[in-house]
């Protein structure tokens, strides 16, 4: 298989690493040599998307006047799936559906595979890139006005496969390993907006000023810590966990880890903003039983996580380096500061396999 070739070279050659402020639009301009337009348009597509989204999750009138946009989704959602996914939520739905129109209208993505929908969605024959994405995840608890977020990552679309079928061609062009991303980000909503990126050279996170609707650069060329003294999971479980689990989380919470001070307890019950707070102070965020998708969710965030020097694993192997089986396919994922993330897998038996039936 061959694919377009759109991968982003330093970004220190075009001088927007070393802060600066600006807007993403801003910054996508003076890299435009190295993202190219397309790109560039794409993020700008999705950055309005995410925005519509903000505002939705923010105010229950507009989720009420877009609820229109998901009776195409409702059966679907009703019946459960056929596929073994969280039932969506309404939120989920247009959230999915702001995406997607933003997406087709543009014209330039050749498929979009979301977490909502049972299969990807071939949109053009034209298209360079592929997108993945989990809508609105966390959505679960958004009644509570715990934060929630947009997870997506961008291929190149595998030019070799274009003579297949639309559905096969779709599903294959879906199941790319990561290390074939060339770009991924995430938006959290919360007391802020966010949106955090890579493009394969750094990670760099955007603020959204409400009172001029732009995303300015806040953090530019994040390093994750090399340790974090935090470690967040859902310790509710702790008797169901593996023995090498239950023993690194009993030393680094004593002090008696490879770094001699006690780790605190850190957990939202949202991937997105557990994943932010890491990503920022360092530490490690897991849910260690074969709960999140590898498309959607732990691709995208390991890439970002390298990018800012740490490491995305399942408790035995790399995430990036994961071969895809199918669409929806799940996997423990722990995520976090290098050194943190090897003193916690030289622990071997980290991946929990009793799974009770519990949600979260």
């Amino acid at each position: 298989m061959t694919s377009t070739k759109i991968r982003c070279s330093s970004l220190d050659s075009v001088g927007i690493t070393s802060g600066g402020g600006g807007t993403l639009t801003e910054f996508m301009a003076r890299g435009r040599a190295s993202f190219g337009d397309d790109l560039t348009i794409l993020f700008a597509h999705l950055q309005q998307a995410c925005k519509r989204i903000s505002s939705v999750v923010a105010s229950p009138s507009i989720a009420a006047d877009l609820a229109g946009l998901t009776s195409s989704s409702a059966a679907a959602a009703a019946a459960g799936g056929s596929t073994g996914r969280d039932v969506p939520k309404p939120l989920d739905l247009v959230s999915n559906d702001i995406i997607l129109s933003s997406l087709k209208n543009w014209g330039k993505v050749a498929v979009v595979a979301s977490e909502e929908d049972d299969a990807p969605v071939w949109m053009t024959d034209d298209g360079p890139f592929v997108v993945v994405t989990d809508p609105l995840d966390g959505s679960r608890n958004i009644d509570a006005s715990i934060p929630t977020g947009t997870i997506f990552g961008v291929y190149n679309r595998l030019v070799g496969i274009d003579h297949l079928p639309a559905e096969e061609k779709a599903l294959l062009n879906s199941l790319q390993t990561g290390t074939r991303l060339v770009a991924a980000g995430y938006v959290l909503y919360s007391s802020a907006t966010i949106l955090c990126a890579s493009f394969g050279s750094g990670t760099h996170a955007f603020t959204l000023d409400r009172s001029t609707g732009e995303f300015f650069l806040t953090h530019p060329d994040i390093k994750i810590p090399s340790r974090g003294q935090i470690y967040s999971v859902n310790d509710a479980r702790y008797f169901d966990w593996p023995e090498g689990l239950r023993r690194y989380i009993d030393t680094v919470r004593q002090g008696k880890g490879r770094f001699p001070k006690k780790y605190s307890a850190r957990y939202i019950c949202s991937l997105v903003a557990d994943f932010h707070r890491t990503l920022i102070y360092g530490g490690v965020v897991m849910n260690p039983r074969g709960h999140l998708r590898l498309v959607y969710e732990a691709n995208p965030l390991s890439f970002l996580v390298e990018q800012a020097g740490g490491k995305g694993s399942d408790g035995k192997c790399r995430i990036l380096s994961i071969q895809l089986v199918e669409l929806h396919q799940r996997l423990p994922l722990l995520l976090g500061s290098l050194e943190d993330m090897e003193e916690l897998e030289s622990y071997e038996d980290i991946q929990q396999k009793i799974n009770p039936g519990y949600d979260v």
